[in-house]
């Protein structure tokens, strides 16, 4: 059987306004999805439910993923299960660099797993690191750097995109990961998440307000998302009807 993230009945809430008003969503290991719709219609909000943001209260339905119920998990436990959240707008973290950061992260999911597990040796994490950045094509130099300090809007989503390929998640969720890239940037992301679901079989669930992703990283499914509620679901054809149209005909 293959692993799932499945989402059933959410209302998620904020400062007691709710926001999301009964989301129904499954996604399977290697299906891609995506959720679309306009500014304000509830799309950031599902990506933080999913991920336990503390300030996002889920007043009704369930979250379950591998069978079990996460709503009541925190953040670290939920990555740990096999889950990973790509920011739209990554913090930068100052005097902490990438490398130092993913061994720690690893790390972190070795000893969840198995608390007894050795964490792994330098030169262990090395090889994968090299490993990683050779197959997404990126200088080696940029494991040294700060994570996402004086970063670019690009080279912010490109080391989303190695956190991912190292921890292997079983499901990655895209919050709006094209904002603010240019087309060459998109398509050095985009070749990085096709390749890691490639070699994985990783679900994906990209959260997007323009359809141009989707002309790289081609959904199964294609979900809109108006205030609150999923109002349409089709194929990858409803990604370019929207472009074409608007969000109007499906009001």
């Amino acid at each position: 059987m293959k692993e799932m993230l499945e989402i059933k009945d959410l209302h998620v809430s904020v400062e007691s306004k709710e926001i999301l008003k009964g989301i129904n969503l499954s996604i399977a290991k290697g299906e891609v999805h995506a959720i679309m719709g306009p500014n304000g219609s509830g799309k950031s909000t599902l990506s933080q439910a999913i991920f336990g943001h503390p300030a996002y209260a889920v007043t009704q339905g369930s979250i379950t993923f591998k069978g079990q119920d996460i709503v009541s998990l925190t953040p670290d436990k939920r990555a740990n299960l096999g889950l990973f959240l790509a920011f739209q707008q990554p913090h930068s973290i100052p005097g902490v660099k990438i490398g130092s950061f993913l061994k720690q992260a690893i790390n972190a999911q070795r000893h969840a797993a198995d608390p007894k597990a050795k964490s792994l040796k330098i030169r262990e994490f090395r090889e994968m690191l090299e490993s990683a950045m050779d197959a997404l094509h990126m200088d080696k130099g940029f494991a040294d750097r700060y994570l996402n300090d004086g970063f670019s809007g690009g080279e912010k989503k490109k080391a989303e995109i190695l956190q991912m390929a190292m921890l292997k998640p079983d499901i990655s969720v895209l919050d709006e990961i094209d904002s603010g890239l240019d087309v060459d940037a998109l398509k050095v992301v985009s070749a990085g998440v096709n390749l890691l679901r490639s070699e994985s079989d990783m679900g994906v669930l990209i959260i997007t307000h323009y359809p141009r992703i989707l002309k790289y990283i081609e959904p199964d499914h294609v979900h809109v998302l108006l205030d609150g509620k999923i109002v349409k679901s089709g194929d990858a054809q409803l990604a370019h009807d929207i472009e074409d149209k608007g969000y109007d005909w499906v009001k």
